[in-house]
């Protein structure tokens, strides 16, 4: 498909300007200099009540002025006004769905199946394409087989207001199983800066369903073991929006599925000595281990002067009890008034 122009797609609402509401992308022609086509492009939206953005996400992938887009959304049953914001953009959609799936990584991973492109992207419903991100990536970085390309990730707040900008500085594995010294130290790859091979995700196995919150790190580690290549584009390519209900915002469950993910890549490799193993496994376990201190000093009063949680924890659940006995002493008074 040929994405559409602005004055094809519906007429924004009332205050909404900017990217990608009443701007859109340079147009790229159907052919490059040299007469050759440009490779299909398959962009994935896993979708789940996220109708406050989702429609700002359709936009901007729609908008990109990319002459062979495949742009697939599939909705895990939302129960807000999400599928009546599909249903409006569905003419330039090539498939939508909406019904109970498995998750994330199973929504995503069926896309894949069903796509048709040489080269893929995801991007979540609260997330966002920059503008001119295909056709810059088109002109100036080109397309590589077995090359994962990794561009610059804007971060933008609720409003759509942008934050900072960001470009990772992972280029093997064992760059990214360094999470204390790479990946934590800003280092990390954000998931909408990247566009891959769709059939090298294929070849890998796609995203681990079983992953919840570090499906795509998981990932990257994945096409390192596979030999992929990876290289930094330096263009502005994904928008991350961070807003409260995101996944990523329950930092101690991110921290472990994170670390339990790196050790199980290092113990993968076949390119890592048992020496090199057990001194990265070493590092993850001393890692986890002063996170989760450092965690607990800042979860409370009790915790920060040093006292342990086997201390702090029934503390904290008597005075819960407690007041909970006060509320309802006072809720009883009030009717016995």
């Amino acid at each position: 498909m040929n994405c559409p122009s602005l004055s094809d797609l519906p007429v924004p609402a009332p205050g909404r300007a900017g990217w990608p509401w009443t701007e859109e992308s340079r147009r790229l022609p159907a052919e490059g200099s040299t007469g050759h086509r440009w490779p299909r492009i398959s962009v994935i939206t896993p979708s789940f009540n996220q109708g406050e953005f989702i429609e700002e996400t359709i936009r901007s992938v729609l908008l990109q002025g990319y002459p062979d887009l495949e742009y697939i959304i599939l909705d895990g049953g939302s129960t807000d006004n999400s599928v009546e914001i599909i249903k409006k953009y569905s003419p330039w959609l090539s498939f939508w769905a909406s019904g109970a799936d498995a998750g994330q990584s199973d929504a995503i991973n069926r896309g894949l199946k069903r796509a048709s492109g040489e080269f893929a992207t995801w991007i979540n419903s609260d997330d966002m394409l920059c503008k001119n991100a295909f056709t810059r990536h088109a002109t100036e970085a080109g397309f590589a087989a077995n090359t994962v390309f990794v561009g610059i990730c804007v971060y933008i707040d609720q409003a759509g207001e942008v934050l900072s900008s960001h470009r990772g500085r992972v280029h093997c594995l064992d760059d990214l199983v360094r999470v204390g010294q790479v990946w934590r130290a800003g280092g990390q790859i954000v998931q909408p800066e990247v566009l891959f091979p769709r059939q090298l995700a294929l070849s890998v196995g796609g995203l681990n369903p079983d992953n919840h919150r570090t499906m795509d790190y998981e990932l990257w580690g994945k096409f390192f073991l596979a030999g992929a290549e990876f290289r930094y584009t330096d263009i502005p390519f994904g928008m991350f929006r961070e807003q409260p209900n995101q996944k990523t915002q329950n930092i101690l469950q991110q921290t472990d599925s994170l670390l339990d993910t790196a050790a199980m890549l290092v113990l993968q490799s076949e390119g890592f000595s048992s020496e090199l193993k057990q001194q990265l496994l070493g590092e993850l376990r001393d890692y986890r281990r002063k996170y989760e201190a450092r965690y607990w000093r800042g979860t409370g009063r009790l915790a920060r002067i040093g006292l342990p949680a086997s201390v702090v924890d029934p503390l904290r659940h008597l005075r819960a009890r407690l007041q909970k006995r006060a509320e309802a002493m006072v809720v009883k008074n009030r009717r016995q008034a």
